[in-house]
Parts: structure tokens; sequence; C-alpha cells
């Protein structure tokens, strides 16, 4: 049986995002936010579920610290409804929400658990949008604003800053096919969106040095490996070209200071404007940066192939296949030259029930993660340098479009009861991270 451990300072922990499990959507002065509006609104979300209540984590925070003690937890990453501190998304202060986060992170620290803090995670204050939102470039100096206030507020306690959580998601389901919120569908806006999330990232990324110098600060990409669907030469130009379309559009401004030609040669007139010293701004040096990783994507000459013979499949009918994890890893690390990365988020979504024992067998979760962990430490052996891993997700919450009808979690959130069961592959990597290393044979069950 091979073990694989870990270096012993790596950061064991897990994810969560703030409309996904904190509800009190109205409370305590929060302002609307662009998801608020987009899950309001019939058709839009599965089963017509909202963000309103999710997992009450504003009621329950205090339990859910306990929960991630409960798991050994080292790290944890959240993030700020942007909302919930800025009701309209610049001006008033709301002192109610930055109490909230006070004390969250107040308790994290006094638990011993690291946290990760994740500015934007796709929650647009809703009077910004009205305004424009990410297409006017305004919103990218409300953004840095916003980033001064937290880091204002919590720099002394929190190390690790976050500007965005996958731009890619927002520019393609946000604006390009509309399945998220603010619901648009225009290629123009969608691209154009992409560079004012750019541009704020580095407007953000001056306004946490400014304030805490020390801070480690980055960003997170989705990143799934662009794979061929055979070893014949047009599928490996084909799967090249779809990486470099899709992958490499939040990559090559990061670390090379441009948009990817084939970006420019696919997207034509509707390439965004870009203001001198934009590029510049948008490729200063991070940190870090946070990789999110799921599946991966099998390109063929006739395009992308729906279902691969003989692989298992989430809840999200996303393929499991761990070994290409690593690829994409590896891949990244010799494309580019890149801070220390941390693992930002990876799980899976399956069906979970409760059973007549209260327990919450979930084997195949567990496989899924065991894998991955054991693909990340061979890409760490490839020289790859990732200092942490972050499962998504610390409890089943709102899974935006899908509403509460996908679990990714290492809990179980039971919604009616407000109740928190952990699940078998919870207690199986709180054993992870207590002997920090994955043996490769796991009795499951």
């Amino acid at each position: 049986m091979a073990t694989y451990k870990f270096p012993h300072n790596f950061l064991w922990g897990a994810a969560t995002a703030a409309y996904q499990i904190e509800g009190a959507w109205n409370e305590d002065s929060r302002g609307e936010s662009i998801w608020d509006r987009f899950s309001h609104t019939p058709g839009n979300i599965s089963n017509g579920d909202t963000g309103d209540i999710a997992c009450d984590h504003y009621h329950r925070w205090e339990e859910d610290i306990a929960l991630m003690r409960r798991l050994g937890l080292k790290a944890y990453r959240f993030s700020t409804s942007w909302s919930r501190v800025l009701p309209n998304g610049r001006g008033r202060i709301n002192p109610k929400g930055l109490d909230f986060y006070d004390r969250l992170v107040d308790g994290l620290r006094a638990a011993n658990i690291e946290p990760l803090l994740t500015l934007y995670h796709w929650d647009l204050p809703q009077t910004l949008q009205d305004e424009g939102g990410w297409d006017n470039r305004n919103t990218a100096h409300a953004f840095a604003d916003y980033a001064a206030l937290m880091v204002k507020r919590l720099g002394d306690r929190v190390k690790y800053w976050t500007t965005f959580n996958e731009p890619s998601v927002i520019t393609f389901i946000g604006f390009l096919t509309g399945e998220h919120a603010p619901g648009i569908k225009d290629q123009r806006v969608a691209y154009q969106a992409a560079h004012h999330l750019m541009v704020a990232h580095g407007l953000g990324m001056q306004s946490i040095r400014a304030i805490e110098p020390d801070a480690n600060a980055g960003i997170v990409l989705n990143l799934w490996m662009s794979e061929p669907a055979s070893d014949s030469a047009d599928d490996l130009v084909a799967a090249n070209k779809f990486w470099d379309e899709n992958e490499t559009l939040f990559l090559d401004p990061l670390f090379k200071g441009y948009y990817p030609p084939a970006v420019y040669d696919m997207v034509g007139k509707n390439m965004p404007k870009i203001q001198d010293g934009d590029m510049a701004l948008i490729a200063q040096k991070m940190d870090y940066l946070g990789v999110n990783y799921y599946s991966r994507n099998v390109i063929g000459v006739n395009g992308k192939v729906a279902r691969i013979a003989g692989s298992e499949y989430t809840e999200m009918g996303w393929e499991v296949c761990a070994p290409a994890f690593r690829r994409m890893l590896v891949r990244i690390n010799n494309e580019y030259s890149l801070p220390p990365i941390f693992i930002t988020e990876n799980g899976a979504a399956f069906e979970d029930e409760v059973g007549a024992d209260g327990k919450v067998r979930d084997p195949r979760r567990i496989e899924y993660l065991k894998d991955h962990f054991i693909q990340t430490r061979l890409a760490m052996l490839d020289g790859v340098d990732v200092r942490g891993y972050m499962v998504w997700s610390l409890m089943d919450n709102f899974e935006w479009g899908h509403g509460f009808s996908k679990r990714f979690g290492l809990t179980y959130t039971d919604y009616a009861a407000q109740k928190r069961i952990v699940k078998d592959s919870g207690e199986w990597y709180a054993e992870v991270i207590r002997k920090n290393e994955v043996e490769e044979s796991v009795g499951a069950g």
C-alpha cells in the first residue's frame, strides 16, 4: 500500500462562498446583490431555490467553526459579501456587516484556523449592476475601494487575500450563456467584463499592498485540462486550440502581460477596450495563484466529447479524471512563471442520503478526493509548488443555478432543520489531515 506524505506545513482546509452559505440576505442592512435579484427571478434556479437562508451561516457561524475544528481544518477559505459591508457597492459602510466578518475571523483565529479571504465570489451589489456592472470600468475602482475597506478592517488577522474567484465563470456563464447572474448573453459585454475584472484585480492588489505590504495576495482561476480525444495530430491541434481560447484568457494577461492571440482571432471586433497601462497593472507580481479543478475537457476535431467510455461521472455530469489534474498542474507550471499554488477548490457532487443509522456513506467522494490528493502530491514531486488544499465544500450549500439539488459537502446539510451531519468523507478527510498523508488503498464504506 503506497503512502503519500505531505510537507509538514501543508495547509489542509475547506472552502465556501458567502452567497452559497450565509443566508440573512436582507438582514442587518445588507444590500441586494445580483444573485438575490437573479435567484428571485422565476425560472433561473432549479426548483425555484434561493440563497435567502441557505445554510444560515450568518447565524450559525460559531457552530460551523466548531465543525471545522472537528474536521481538524488548518485553513478555511471563505468569501465576504460586498453588499453586506457596502450595501450600495460604494459609499455608506454597514458596520453590522463588518462586525460579522470581524467575529468570524476572530473565531477562526481562536480555533487556530488560517483564514483565506476571497473578496469577490460572484455577488456584485445590485446597485453597481444597475450602473452597468462589470461592463462599466467604474466598477473596478469601486472594487478597489471595497478591497481597501476590508483590508483595513481585517488585514491584521487575515494573511491570505484573493481578489476574484473564477473570472472565467463570471465571464462565460454570467455574460455569455446567461446561466448565472446577471443573466446577460452578449459576447461584447462578456469580454469587456473580463477585462474590467482583470483591471479590478490589479487595482485590488494595489489596495491590499498599500495597506498591508506583508499580505499574501493573489487570484483564483478555474482550470479544466484540455486533452485530445485520440492520438491524431488533428485532435491534438483541436485540444490545444480549445485550451488557448478558453483557459489562457486569464493566465496569459496575469503571467505574460497580454491577451492570447487565439482569443483575438476568436472574438474579433468584440475584443475589449484596453487603456494604456492596463496590462502592466494586471500582470503585477502575485504572492500565490489559487487553482480550482473539477474535471477536464476532451476535445476532438468535432469539438468537445460529451461522454468518455468507461469513465465515471459526478452528479454535475463532470468526468472523474484525477490524472488530468496532475497533467494540468505540470502544464501551467511549465508554461508560466508561477508563484506558489494553493488548490482552492476541488470536490465532487454525488447523491447523498442520510442512512437509518444517521450516517452519510459517500465512498465515491472519498475515492475522488483521495485520487486528486495523490495526483497533487505527484505533481509536487514533478516540481509544482503546491502549498495547500481547500476541499469544496465544507458543507452542502446553494449550488448556484442548481439550487440545493447538488451536494458537494464534506458535511451533509439538512436545510429544513438546519442540521449538519459529517459524512464519511469528512471523517476520512479528518484522518488525512491528522496524519498529513494519503494512503492509496482506502477501506471506504
